[in-house]
């Protein structure tokens, strides 16, 4: 059956419609799930993720350098996708339903889209990145990550669930390589203040410099491209940012 007969797809667009995999807004990131997990980045088939980019030997040309945390329903990664065509990308996603779209969707605008070899840098995977990110990745391999409108888990005894932590961040300092970049953005103030005093306090990091931000095109999408973002717009409401860049370790 294909996407125009599809009552899960638009007609008009090829896209999948958004209301047959709708979700819980967050996850517990510490329960147990059940789905396959690589024991190493070497265990990962990456070029079943990105079939464009897989050369005579069956091996991927390329890795991937960016990883959205918590991707929700992909909009991040469709609007990087064309700003960074050569960059391999992957949303990693905990919620099964929600994974599922962003993988049709990306397929559907594989599919639908114009220009030839567009959307085939980027796919998506249902993990706990919380866990796992070290079976997914290299040391030194990431060049941008992002963490947009995570969970806030208010409750002082849940902040240990919250994606952006002392020692998380030893795991991402780990896979992004120096000069890396961690983006972060949230419409709640506190949690904005808890994930700027984290990079601020870890020896691996430092802050952009404003002209820095100012020049990066990455930093307007982090509001405008997801869904999350598009929504605090409409409201009026306040965002609160803080990104960093990974840096050279010194012994």
């Amino acid at each position: 059956m294909d996407s125009e007969t599809k009552p899960t797809f638009s007609k008009s667009t090829g896209l999948p419609r958004k209301r047959f995999y709708r979700a819980r807004a967050h996850s517990n990131p510490l329960s147990d799930s059940h789905f396959p997990i690589p024991v190493s980045p070497a265990h990962e088939d990456f070029s079943l993720h990105f079939p464009k980019f897989v050369e005579a030997d069956n091996k991927i040309s390329k890795k991937v350098e960016f990883a959205d945390i918590g991707c929700g329903f992909g909009g991040l990664l469709i609007s990087l996708a064309t700003l960074f065509p050569d960059t391999l990308m992957i949303g990693m996603e905990l919620r099964d339903k929600v994974t599922e779209y962003v993988k049709e969707r990306i397929l559907a605008l594989r599919r639908t889209s114009s220009e030839e070899g567009q959307y085939e840098n980027i796919s998506v995977v249902r993990t706990n990145s919380m866990k796992y990110i070290p079976n997914y990745f290299e040391k030194g391999q990431l060049s941008k990550m992002f963490f947009l409108f995570p969970d806030p888990h208010f409750k002082e005894k849940n902040h240990r669930r919250r994606v952006i932590s002392t020692h998380l961040l030893d795991e991402y300092a780990y896979v992004l390589r120096a000069g890396g970049i961690i983006y972060t953005i949230t419409d709640v103030e506190e949690l904005g203040e808890w994930m700027k005093a984290c990079l601020e306090k870890h020896p691996m990091f430092e802050s952009l410099t404003q002209e820095e931000l100012d020049s990066d095109p990455v930093v307007e999408l982090l509001c405008s491209a997801t869904e999350e973002g598009q929504k605090v717009a409409r409201n009026g409401g306040q965002t609160f940012r803080a990104i960093f860049r990974r840096i050279a370790y010194v012994s």
